[in-house]
Order: C-alpha cells, then sequence, then structure tokens
C-alpha cells in the first residue's frame, strides 16, 4: 500500500503548475501580440495547449470540464490574451515608456484640432487609421490597438499606474472570458 502525504501532492502540483507556466504558457505568450487578427481555427489550437497543460496542473482526466480549471488558475483564452499584450503596449505607449518607433504610430484623437472642441477630445480614445485590406492592414499594430484600446472601459484606460491599468485591464478580460 502506497501512502501519500499532504506534503507530496502541494510540492508536485506546485512544481507542475511552476514547470507547466514556465515551460508551455510563457512559450505560447511569447509574440502572442502579433497574433491579433488571426482565424479562429488558429486561436482554437493556441486553446487547446492551454487546455492540456491545465488539466497537467491539476492532474485531471481529459473528460472533466476546461472551463473551472481556466477559471481557478486565472488565464485568459488566447483572443484575450492578446488583447491584454496589445492593451499594456498602448498604456506604455500613452506613458512615453514604450520604444519611440511604437508610441510615434498612435495619436489621440484631441491631437487634432478639428476634433479639439468635441466632447471625445476629452476621453484617451485613439484614432484608427482607414485601411485598404482587410486582411493584412487591419492586422498592423497602430490599427489593431487603437481598436482594441478604443473598445476598453474608461476605468481600465484612465487607470493611473501600470500595475493598476493591468489588474483592470485583466479583470475585464477575464470577466468577459467567464461570464
Amino acid at each position: 500500500m502506497v501512502s501519500i502525504s499532504l506534503y507530496d501532492v502541494t510540492v508536485r502540483s506546485y512544481i507542475s503548475y511552476d514547470v507547466t507556466y514556465g515551460n508551455v504558457l510563457t512559450r505560447l505568450d511569447y509574440g502572442n501580440a502579433t497574433l491579433v487578427g488571426i482565424p479562429q481555427y488558429q486561436f482554437n489550437r493556441f486553446q487547446s495547449m492551454m487546455n492540456a497543460a491545465a488539466r497537467l496542473v491539476f492532474s485531471a482526466s481529459r473528460y472533466n470540464h476546461i472551463t473551472p480549471l481556466l477559471r481557478q488558475l486565472h488565464w485568459l483564452k488566447p483572443p484575450e490574451q492578446v488583447e491584454f499584450k496589445l492593451a499594456v503596449l498602448v498604456y506604455k505607449c500613452r506613458q512615453r515608456t514604450a520604444p519611440s518607433y511604437l508610441f510615434e504610430e498612435l495619436s489621440q484623437l484631441a491631437d487634432f484640432e478639428a476634433r479639439r472642441r468635441l466632447r471625445s477630445a476629452s476621453s484617451s480614445s485613439l484614432v484608427v487609421r482607414r485601411t485598404r485590406l482587410s486582411t493584412i492592414d487591419d492586422r498592423a499594430f497602430p490599427v489593431a490597438a487603437a481598436r482594441i484600446w478604443n473598445g476598453l472601459p474608461p476605468h481600465v484606460t484612465s487607470a493611473p499606474s501600470l500595475p493598476v491599468s493591468r489588474s483592470r485591464l485583466k479583470t475585464h478580460l477575464f470577466r468577459r472570458c467567464f461570464p
């Protein structure tokens, strides 16, 4: 008869979570801001890898429901991860802590003389450039980032610091993922 102590269970689950997060999720998260605008079936491939990682952390069966596991781990779904990454990048651009080649691409509505008297000039909305090709041009950083930023609620976009902004943003996207 094999006896397993509570210590063994917690250490194994911690190591499993640490290894899973370090080896799998960081590789999925790396460069995912370039995935904006890809088809849903491509996101499904990332989602299946995340599901497998969550099952590994919890030692869950393949037939267990995955949503409670993802909710407990507080992991965003892949489309929301991409939005999170771009929105954080926009926040850094607005604070001038991102590389200059990025924040020079974004412009606020209030920056244009014709729009300064409008009510929208007091908001933190960004200008969404017109594009000719919806397949390629809509995926460009200035277009995709401005659309994502303009779609966020004001309490997220008006956060006083980066940690507060990240926290509010993740909470907003998490509630959208798991209503």
